[in-house]
């Protein structure tokens, strides 16, 4: 599967992997801060971005397409941050190929199955008519009575392209990813563990981590630390970037 990327930087590897139904532009700001003292490769994963698309979604064709992109870069090491369904990619990478990751930041999400979360935003995207729709505001307009929260409207909008004969269309694999959809919230499985050092962060405000789950982080990754960021939900990276920053750059460094 070839993975769109963006590169930023000179040093120690760092890949990126974005979450459900975001991208690798999603982190552009902190990728190029994070290049000040790492080669950091930003990826979109498949059925994501401008990446390929498929029939399948499942973790253990993301955790292949990974190991591809490392070969395929002659990556020896790396360290990755993954954040939701990109923090269950990277945690069964690590877990499947502990000798090509030195250290793991793993972003508001937790090693366990996840009940279904994402259909209101389903209903939002489907909710779109997209031969009728001439701009993004009445995209906007069509998806609010299924998502009322702004933000969440604007983030999924960045998934709108326009073409270049005006019209619309959705960069993601939408039909895989809503076929597939329970394979992304399974749980991490594994016979062994990670040992190198593993930081794990938490959105003060964001449920998807829970006390609980610290003993199934404690089982697979031993030498773990968990930060939780103050005032931050699920997309804490986006609500609290230079906090998000400093603690993964006090981490790597």
């Amino acid at each position: 599967m070839h993975l769109h990327y963006k590169e930023y930087g000179t040093g120690k590897p760092l890949l990126i992997l974005h979450g459900f139904m975001g991208s690798l532009d999603n982190w552009h700001t902190l990728a190029t801060q994070f290049g000040k003292t790492h080669r950091v490769f930003a990826i979109d994963q498949r059925n994501h971005g401008k990446s390929g698309h498929s029939e399948r979604h499942t973790l253990a064709l993301m955790v292949a397409d990974l190991k591809l992109f490392m070969e395929t870069h002659q990556l020896n090491k790396a360290c990755i941050i993954g954040h939701s369904m990109g923090g269950k990619v990277a945690m069964q990478f690590a877990l499947n190929y502990p000798d090509l990751v030195e250290k793991l930041i793993v972003v508001d999400i937790a090693p366990k199955l996840y009940k279904r979360g994402h259909d209101d935003v389903f209903q939002a995207i489907f909710a779109v008519e997209l031969a009728q729709i001439e701009s993004r505001k009445q995209a906007e307009q069509m998806m609010e009575v299924f998502m009322p929260d702004f933000g969440t409207r604007q983030f999924l909008l960045k998934n709108l392209d326009r073409r270049e004969d005006g019209t619309y269309a959705w960069k993601m694999n939408l039909k895989t990813l809503h076929a597939d959809y329970e394979e992304i919230i399974q749980a991490i499985i594994s016979d062994g563990v990670f040992t190198q050092p593993c930081l794990v962060i938490k959105g003060g405000n964001s449920r998807y981590i829970n006390e609980a789950d610290e003993l199934d982080f404690n089982q697979l990754f031993p030498n773990n630390e968990i930060v939780v960021i103050p005032n931050a939900g699920h997309w804490v990276h986006a609500e609290a970037p230079q906090l998000f920053f400093d603690a993964v750059s006090n981490f790597l460094n």
